[in-house]
C-alpha cells in the first residue's frame, strides 16, 4: 500500500511538473470569463470589399472563439487611412470633441510611434509564445518594434510590396520592332534605357519631331528614394538621423529626373494606373495592393479604347545593388489597459492572422498574408479561386502574387524606423524630386514649343550644377521638416 501511495505521489508530482513546464506562460496570462465578456472596439480604414470581408470575420469570431472565450468585438471604419490617423492623433491628445481611443486601431509606424510616445500602446510580446511569433515573417514582426526597447507595438495583419506592371499588348509591339527584352526591365538603369528607346521608336512612327511617348511612371517616390538608397548601400534615415548620400541621390536623379525631363517617363492622373489607362505609359512600379487596379483596356479617347493584357514582374533594383525590397501596410495597435483586455485583443489578432483566414482576407485586396505558412502560392491561388473577384482580375492577381512571392524569396524586406517628424520627412521625399522634374519638364516643353529641339532644351537642365542646387535645397527642406515636428 505504501508503495502504491508513493507511486501515485510520484506520478502526481511529475504531472504537476510537466503541466507547469508546458503551461507556465499560459498560467501567467489572465483568465477570461464567458459570463462576463471583454468588449473590444476596433478602428480601421477598410472600405468596400475589404470592409465586408473584415466584418464577416469579426462576426465569425464573435460567434465562435469570442463566444467560447468571452470576447465581443465591434469594428468601425473611420474612412481613409489619413482620416483614421488624424482621428487617432486627436483622441490620443485628448483634444476637445475627440472620442475615446478604441482598444485596437490600424496604424502605420509613424502614427504608432506618436501614440506610443504618450505611453499609450501595449507591448504585445508577452501574449504569444516565442514559437507562435516565429510563425510570422521576421521582417513583418521587426517593423512592429518601433523603439529601441524592442517591445512589439504593432501586430502585423497584411503587407504589400512593390511590383513592375506592364501593358503586355503595347510592349509586344515595341519588342517585336526593336528587340527589347523583358530582362531589360530588371534594373532601373535598364528601364531608363528602355524608356529612351521607346521614346525614339514612337517618335519615328510620325513625321513630327520630338513627339515620342513616355514608357514608364511610378507611384510612391518616397519608396524610390528609401529603397534605392538602401540597395546602393546607404540609408536616408539612419536611427532617426538624416543622412542622404549625394552620390546615391545622383543615381536616383539620373534614373528618374533625367528621363522625366526628356519625356521618357511621365506622371498623369492620381496614380500611375491612371496613366496606364490613358495610354500615357506602358510600364509602372506600384504597390502589389494596387495591381487590382491595373487597366484591362487603354482609352484612346472618350469613344475609343482597346483591350490589353498585363504582365506582372518583380520590382527593379539598381544595377550592382543589394536586393532590398519595400514592405508596407498598416498593422494593428492595442491601447494599454488591464491585462484581460490586452490579452483578449491579442487572441483576436492571433485568430485573425491564422494562415487560411489571413490569406482569404489579404488576397481579396492585393495584400500578402503575414505568416510564413500563408506565403504559399497554392494557398493563395485557392483563396483567389474562392474570392468574389472577376475571373480576369483573379488571373491578374495570381500573377501579381507569384511575382510578389518571388520577390520576397530573394530580397530582404525593408522599411524605415519610425522617428519624430518621420511623416513630414517622408513627404519631402515624396515630392521634392518629382516636383522639380515636373516643373522643369514644363519649362522644357515651353522651350520646345518656341522652336528649340528637345535635346537643346534639356541640355540646360541636365547639368551637375542643376543637380547640386536641387540636392542642397532638398537637404534644407528635409531638415526643416524634421525640426518643425
Amino acid at each position: 500500500m505504501k508503495k502504491w501511495i508513493a507511486l501515485c505521489g510520484a506520478v502526481l508530482a511529475l504531472g504537476l511538473l510537466t503541466a507547469c513546464s508546458q503551461t507556465g506562460r499560459d498560467a501567467s496570462l489572465p483568465r477570461l470569463d464567458p459570463q462576463n465578456p471583454v468588449s473590444l472596439e476596433i478602428w480601421h480604414y477598410y472600405n468596400g470589399p475589404q470592409k465586408t470581408a473584415f466584418d464577416t470575420m469579426v462576426t465569425e469570431f464573435n460567434e465562435t472563439v469570442g463566444l467560447e472565450q468571452g470576447i465581443v468585438v465591434e469594428a468601425f471604419s473611420q474612412g481613409s487611412v489619413n482620416e483614421l490617423a488624424a482621428k487617432i492623433a486627436d483622441s490620443a491628445a485628448q483634444k476637445v470633441g475627440s472620442e475615446e481611443l478604441p482598444n485596437i486601431f490600424a496604424a502605420y509606424a509613424d502614427t504608432a510611434f506618436l501614440v506610443d510616445g504618450l505611453g499609450l500602446l501595449a507591448d504585445l510580446d508577452p501574449y504569444l509564445t516565442d514559437e507562435a511569433w516565429s510563425g510570422y515573417r521576421a521582417e513583418f514582426i521587426e517593423e512592429g518594434r518601433i523603439r529601441a526597447d524592442g517591445g512589439l507595438k504593432i501586430f502585423p495583419v497584411a503587407k504589400s510590396v512593390e511590383l513592375l506592371m506592364l501593358n503586355r499588348t503595347d510592349w509586344d509591339k515595341f519588342s517585336s520592332a526593336t528587340g527589347a527584352q523583358l530582362s531589360d526591365l530588371e534594373t532601373f538603369e535598364g528601364i531608363t534605357a528602355t524608356a529612351r528607346a521607346y521614346y525614339a521608336w514612337t517618335d519615328s512612327l510620325t513625321d513630327a519631331p520630338d513627339d515620342g511617348k513616355a514608357f514608364f511612371g511610378r507611384d510612391a517616390m518616397a519608396n524610390y528614394c528609401i529603397i534605392g538608397s538602401r540597395q546602393l548601400g546607404a540609408e536616408v534615415f539612419g536611427d532617426g538621423t538624416l543622412v542622404p548620400d549625394k552620390d546615391v541621390f545622383r543615381r536616383l536623379w539620373d534614373n528618374y529626373y533625367v528621363p522625366y525631363i526628356n519625356g521618357w517617363f511621365t506622371a498623369s492622373g492620381r496614380f500611375r494606373s491612371d496613366s496606364a489607362r490613358m495610354g500615357d505609359i506602358v510600364a509602372l512600379v506600384g504597390s502589389s495592393s494596387g495591381s487590382i487596379y491595373f487597366p484591362s483596356a487603354v482609352s484612346v479617347s472618350d469613344s475609343e479604347s482597346y483591350r490589353i493584357t498585363c504582365t506582372v514582374l518583380p520590382a527593379p533594383i539598381f544595377a550592382g545593388g543589394k536586393r532590398y525590397a519595400v514592405q508596407q501596410g498598416a498593422g494593428m495597435c492595442v491601447i494599454k489597459s488591464d491585462s484581460a483586455t490586452e490579452y483578449a485583443a491579442s487572441l483576436f489578432l492571433k485568430w485573425f492572422t491564422e494562415p487560411e483566414r489571413n490569406v482569404a482576407f489579404a488576397v481579396s485586396s492585393g495584400y500578402l498574408p503575414v505568416q510564413n505558412a500563408a506565403l504559399d502560392p497554392d494557398l493563395i491561388d485557392a483563396a483567389l479561386d474562392q474570392s468574389a473577384l472577376e475571373p480576369g482580375v483573379a488571373v491578374r492577381m495570381k500573377e501579381a502574387f507569384a511575382a510578389a512571392l518571388e520577390q520576397i524569396s530573394v530580397s530582404t524586406l525593408y522599411t524605415t524606423q519610425a522617428f519624430e517628424g518621420g511623416n513630414a520627412c517622408r513627404a519631402v521625399l515624396e515630392t521634392s524630386m518629382s516636383q522639380q522634374a515636373e516643373t522643369d519638364r514644363q519649362a522644357i516643353d515651353a522651350l520646345v514649343a518656341g522652336g528649340l529641339s528637345r535635346a537643346e532644351a534639356v541640355a540646360g537642365y541636365d547639368t551637375d550644377e542643376h543637380f547640386d542646387a536641387w540636392f542642397s535645397q532638398f537637404c534644407i527642406e528635409l531638415e526643416a521638416a524634421r525640426s518643425a515636428s
